[in-house]
């Protein structure tokens, strides 16, 4: 969602009308997720994708219909659609998308929580005599905001929806099919080490949907000019920043200096919190010693044995930029549960 706020913020501001197109339900190999969102205005700008390319078009044409009627409706595209081909996709996939007239209050809630990553569900009927109604939860279940057609039944059925659920996609209730869609926090990843390759790692992290905080206690490694986009930067050791920062199992962390001082620090700290994450750039010669001295200050093998080093996945990479690459796919990687062992 963060991929199109500013974009469509912009339209708002600039009194354009908008729709909004959102993946509810994928087969196959259909390329987006549920969620996945895209910004249609009614002269066929756009931001933002739910297919990669596949079906864009169509929707484009049906936003733009959705902005001149508007009613919102869902659409359905897959290989046993006849209209698959015309629409482009060839992939194997099939998605259902449902596309309405952008509800400025609710998308200025929303947005604004997305910047602030700050968990948010809203429901809402994609089909029925209800299409379009939609409320809005915080992490509380307090309601921030709720259509005009919104009864109190209705209230309740969804109050009850967004308690229940914690992941986006559809729910079928009473025969209707309802749309659940979760913002969750972002994965956090924390640089250690202001770096050279901290630089790309850090710019692909935030395009993949990663909140990024550096830290290193030298201020010019570590700098508002190096890292100007990153949520936070510290300048002190990271046995003290990495409480402030929170270790939780929706944080990664990529050491990176190649001083004992401080990666030592980042380490003892960090693996007793049983991050799904702990990648370190050395050498196997480097990391033995770097094993004696965790023993020695404590750190269990079991705990020890959570570093995947030398990090990233193996890609011939040489300069900054591959060597960021190769980080941050075997962190996705991880992340999506397709690469569990640890080197």
């Amino acid at each position: 969602m963060l991929d199109i706020v500013e974009m469509m913020s912009q339209w708002i501001d600039d009194e354009r009308q908008v729709a909004l197109a959102t993946v509810v339900k994928t087969w196959g190999s259909a390329p987006r997720r549920e969620g996945s969102k895209m910004g249609i205005t009614k002269d066929m700008a756009m931001i933002g994708s739910v297919s990669g390319g596949c079906v864009e078009g169509a929707v484009v044409e049906e936003g733009v219909a959705g902005l001149k009627d508007g009613k919102p409706r869902l659409l359905k595209f897959g290989v046993a659609d006849d209209t698959a081909w015309d629409v482009g996709l060839t992939c194997g996939g099939s998605i259902e998308v449902f596309v309405e007239p952008l509800n400025q209050t609710w998308w200025d809630t929303i947005s604004a929580m997305a910047q602030k990553d700050e968990y948010a569900v809203t429901v809402t009927y994609i089909e029925g005599d209800n299409i379009g109604e939609k409320v809005l939860f915080d992490s509380k279940n307090e309601i921030l905001y709720k259509t005009d057609g919104v009864t109190d039944a209705l209230l309740s059925e969804m109050t009850s929806i967004a308690e229940s659920t914690t992941k986006t996609g559809i729910i079928t209730h009473n025969d209707t099919r309802i749309m659940v869609d979760v913002q969750a926090s972002r994965p956090h990843l924390i640089i250690i080490g202001g770096v050279h390759v901290a630089i790309p790692l850090q710019n692909m992290a935030r395009q993949v949907g990663f909140r990024v905080s550096i830290v290193d206690p030298r201020s010019a490694f570590a700098s508002e000019e190096r890292f100007p986009d990153v949520a936070n930067i510290m300048h002190t050791y990271p046995d003290k920043a990495l409480p402030e920062l929170g270790l939780d199992r929706n944080t990664y962390l990529a050491v990176l200096t190649h001083d004992p001082k401080i990666d030592d620090k980042a380490l003892t700290t960090a693996l007793p919190a049983n991050l799904p994450y702990v990648g370190v750039l050395s050498s196997s010669r480097t990391h033995k010693k770097r094993v004696a001295r965790l023993q020695e200050a404590g750190i269990t093998d079991e705990q020890i044995a959570q570093i995947r080093t030398p990090i990233g996945i193996e890609i011939g990479s040489g300069n900054p930029e591959e060597i960021a690459l190769c980080i941050l796919a075997e962190i996705v990687a991880v992340r999506n549960g397709v690469r569990d062992e640890v080197r």
